[in-house]
């Protein structure tokens, strides 16, 4: 889920376009010629802003008709640290009172074999086995009786960073690719507090790396069927790899979910004439990939010799972290998308719900409802293999419905077909167009639940991947958005399988030091909180909602005062939002997990110097490298 919005200063190598900037440059969109209105019964822009919603803006983003900021803050508490101001420095700064410290980096070993983090090389494919992967995201900390495991997904690598001793920036040969598959992935590790610092246990038994080469096992509604056979695998329920795994979910019976993202950027075609289907097309899947040149020594990686191969990725993987001898499995019942997170509630009559977002402009926002019910002490096993998808329509009226989608509502053959090509089911059922759903967070204390829309300079001007139209209006009120924002539902009767939902919006992102139209933001939004592209998304135990930027981080123009990428915690029962954390030059924070005991908050800190400007978290000249950090109290308290 790193800054895939292509409005980074140019020009940009190829090791160092973001992700939208290679769908963009591979697969254009057309210009919209079809969307010259607003949609007429949306909520406007000037609508939302200014008033024109009858119980008035102030009760729009806070559900309280009569709350004002001052309000809020003056009943805070809640939100008792001082806030951090926006900075550019190349460090980690945290409010007054806490301290933070590294837990692991890329390249650190965690076996005793391994070797350590080497500055001028960057490792070997042999040595990046051994060790942490790159560029850390979601994650999640585990108990085994005292012992604390923690499972950390790594999105992708920085090319021109894990390749930087070579001239072209680039890999080159096969060792150079095995490299890049195992720095993809997830890390499993045993992490132990020694004296004051949290660190890695070297050598647990706990410890596990889960690559693009480890063997996966796929299960539900697609398992099996004939676009997920290949010559490796004819049954179509073996695969191999896991990658670009972005954000996570965790279940009620102890396993840890990773979503595949931008799995399409690994794949190319030896034959450069090769037919695309609309399926390629809708999923971004062309005759070249990012960079990553995995065709070169992996051919499951060439379409044109294995055409199938794409099918079997995109998918919400499950996987047990406290057996390191388990077969992580894909559970194709959640849909086939660029999965951001799963937030996976259990609803009041005990059945299991996840939440997911599509992170490409104009794409759904998802929900699945299994069949069965959850039961403490075992027996889940089919409770994400067998249940129904659906896909969010945003009424302008702050209504909202779930619309199932089932070959009768779709017009596709079967549910197989549904789970493989999700985003055409959505398409088929006219969902809302959203910009850019990425993590969803639900509120352990009601029954409410919150997307990041993170942003979307595509809103009101071109439609989607499949063509839909993305009008401007509903949970998407700004044209061009640069900014992003953060839209709550709440389920109907507080049943989280309603069909039902109302919804509204937390916070407009914006800046207020710069605009004083609708880009400056909403009224939970001021010059001492001001922040663009909200991503990561959790909450705690106090029902607090931490909220992670992963935005432009140019510090000027429009985005002027705002600094590096940052950590806010804003308190949903009356729309405050304080500023926690500000992270490194050039990095994304993404990726939260606490300790049992809630005095330690684990966070990312992804691709720091992804444009060559930081030497976090060395220093000097050293290379610049993911980490996971932990963060405490002075005191010793609970944060969480």
């Amino acid at each position: 889920m790193t800054d895939r919005e292509n409005y980074r200063r140019e020009p940009m190598g190829a090791a160092e376009r973001s992700f939208d900037a290679f769908d963009e440059l591979n697969d254009p969109r057309p210009e919209e010629t079809g969307f010259d209105r607003v949609v007429e019964d949306s909520v406007s822009r000037r609508g939302f802003l200014g008033g024109a919603v009858a119980v008035g803006t102030g009760a729009f983003l806070t559900g309280t008709a009569a709350l004002t900021i001052a309000d809020a803050r003056a009943a805070a508490g809640r939100l008792a640290f001082k806030a951090v101001a926006a900075g550019t420095a190349d460090t980690v700064a945290v409010p007054e009172g806490y301290r933070w410290h590294i837990v692991v980096s890329w390249g650190d070993p965690l076996w005793s074999g391994g070797k350590a983090f080497d500055h001028a090389t960057r490792g070997t494919g042999a040595s990046q086995e051994m060790a942490f992967g790159d560029n850390t995201d979601g994650m999640a900390l585990f108990q085994s009786g005292a012992r604390s495991i923690l499972a950390v997904n790594n999105e992708y690598t920085n090319r021109s960073i894990m390749y930087g001793a070579r001239a072209s920036k680039k890999p080159e040969n096969a060792d150079d690719v095995r490299k890049g598959k195992a720095a993809h992935g997830v890390s499993v590790m045993e992490v132990a507090q020694s004296g004051d610092k949290w660190q890695v246990v070297t050598d647990s038994p706990f410890n596990r790396r889960i690559t693009a080469d480890t063997p996966m096992e796929i299960t539900g509604p697609a398992a099996g069927h004939d676009l997920l056979k290949t010559k490796a695998d004819p049954t179509g329920t073996r695969s191999l790899g896991t990658w670009n795994n972005c954000g996570n979910g965790r279940t009620p019976w102890g396993t840890y979910l990773t979503c595949e993202e931008n799995f399409n950027g690994y794949f190319s075609s030896s034959d450069k004439a090769l037919a695309l289907s609309p399926g390629f097309k809708r999923y971004g899947i062309r005759h070249k990939d990012w960079g990553y040149a995995w065709a070169t020594a992996d051919e499951r990686f060439d379409i044109a010799k294995h055409p199938n191969e794409p099918n079997r990725a995109g998918y919400v993987v499950e996987i047990d972290p406290l057996d390191p001898k388990s077969t992580p499995k894909k559970r194709t019942a959640l849909g086939r998308m660029k999965h951001e997170n799963a937030e996976l509630v259990v609803a009041a009559n005990g059945r299991i719900v996840v939440y997911m977002g599509d992170d490409e402009r104009g794409e759904y926002l998802y929900r699945y409802v299994s069949d069965g019910v959850y039961a403490a002490g075992g027996g889940n096993d089919g409770l994400l293999d067998r249940g129904t998808l659906y896909a969010a329509r945003f009424n302008a009226d702050g209504t909202g419905e779930w619309l199932a989608l089932t070959p009768q509502t779709t017009g596709m053959a079967s549910r197989a077909e549904i789970c493989i090509h999700t985003r055409m089911a959505a398409s088929a059922v006219k969902a809302t167009t959203m910009d850019r759903p990425e993590w969803v967070a639900a509120n352990p204390h009601k029954a409410e639940a919150y997307c990041a829309l993170t942003n979307n300079k595509n809103r009101g001007k071109k439609p989607n991947a499949g063509g839909d139209p993305t009008p401007v209006g509903g949970p998407n009120p700004r044209a061009g958005n640069k900014y992003g924002q953060i839209v709550r539902w709440r389920p109907a009767n507080g049943d989280h399988t309603a069909k039902a939902f109302s919804w509204d919006l937390y916070v407009l992102a914006g800046n207020p030091a710069v605009h004083k139209d609708d880009r400056k933001g909403s009224k939970n939004v001021d010059p001492g909180n001001f922040f663009n592209s909200p991503d990561g998304l959790a909450f705690d135990s106090r029902g607090l909602l931490w909220i992670q930027t992963d935005g432009n981080y140019s510090n000027e123009g429009d985005f002027a005062g705002m600094g590096n990428n940052q950590m806010l915690i804003g308190d949903p029962a009356t729309g405050e939002i304080k500023r926690f954390l500000v992270g490194p030059k050039e990095c994304e924070i993404t990726g939260i997990t606490f300790s049992g005991d809630r005095r330690t908050v684990f966070v990312g800190v992804q691709h720091p110097g992804e444009k060559g400007d930081s030497h976090w978290p060395g220093g000097g000249d050293s290379v610049p490298r993911s980490a996971v950090i932990a963060i405490e109290r002075d005191d010793g308290k609970p944060i969480g």
